[in-house]
């Protein structure tokens, strides 16, 4: 299944999540990876340690950034955050979707044109117990299709979703939105705390246009050969 990316460069379409404590660790990682990866994930982790500056000095070095804030609050409050994060230069944010439409709608009015806005559905480490104790009723699947459908009325740009709703939410969406995918893990990887992961082969074969990957890189002895290896698994 082909996606709205199909073009893209397959490195392109890889994101390096920077899950590191400081920034000294952070930069010496997108050294090391250079010219192997063009985009980083900056989440909370490494933001809450060092704020606004990491994004500025990530984005020095030439490199696209991912931020994932996941975003959930009033409408006024998330739509100048939006508007903070694209005057500090990033290209894509996230948010939850389930902040309902009037959050979303205030988000996508705020945004400028080269901030892509991406909406969170339903966490990769949850599972159906965890939508009942949060007090969802609907399967996982259905859930992540309700919220993929207020993510298109209120225009969000792109979705953060699960490899094993992919396929679903490609065909239901057509190329109309970015589908960035967490939760991959090659075949060589541990799954850590990821409950509903694929391999990265699986997730692009599906129609994902991004992939988020984290620890099987960050955690590597020897992350450059560890994102090779994984670009080789790929083109295998």
């Amino acid at each position: 299944m082909k996606s709205a990316s199909s073009t893209i460069s397959l490195r392109d379409r890889m994101i390096v999540a920077l899950d590191l404590p400081t920034k000294t660790q952070a930069l010496a990682l997108v050294s090391t990876l250079a010219d192997a990866v063009s985009t980083y994930k900056i989440g909370l982790q490494l933001y809450t340690a060092e704020g606004p500056e990491i994004v500025r000095a990530v984005a020095a070095t030439g490199a696209k950034i991912f931020l994932e804030l996941k975003l959930h609050d009033i409408p006024n409050t998330v739509a100048k955050a939006v508007a903070t994060a694209g005057e500090l230069g990033v290209q894509m944010l996230t948010l939850h979707l389930s902040g309902g439409r009037h959050m979303l709608s205030a988000a996508v009015e705020a945004k400028p044109s080269n901030l892509l806005l991406l909406g969170v559905t339903v966490l990769t480490s949850a599972t159906q117990e965890t939508l009942r104790e949060t007090g969802v009723n609907s399967g996982i699947e259905e859930q992540v299709l309700r919220l993929a459908e207020i993510g298109r009325q209120t225009g969000i740009d792109g979705l953060i979703t699960s490899p094993h709703e992919v396929r679903t939410l490609r065909k239901q969406l057509g190329d109309e939105m970015k589908l960035i995918t967490p939760g991959v893990r090659p075949s060589w990887a541990p799954a850590n705390d990821q409950k509903r992961f694929t391999t990265p082969n699986e997730a692009l074969q599906n129609g994902a246009d991004y992939l988020v990957i984290g620890r099987p890189i960050t955690a590597h002895p020897d992350p450059r050969a560890a994102i090779e290896r994984l670009l080789a698994e790929i083109t295998s």
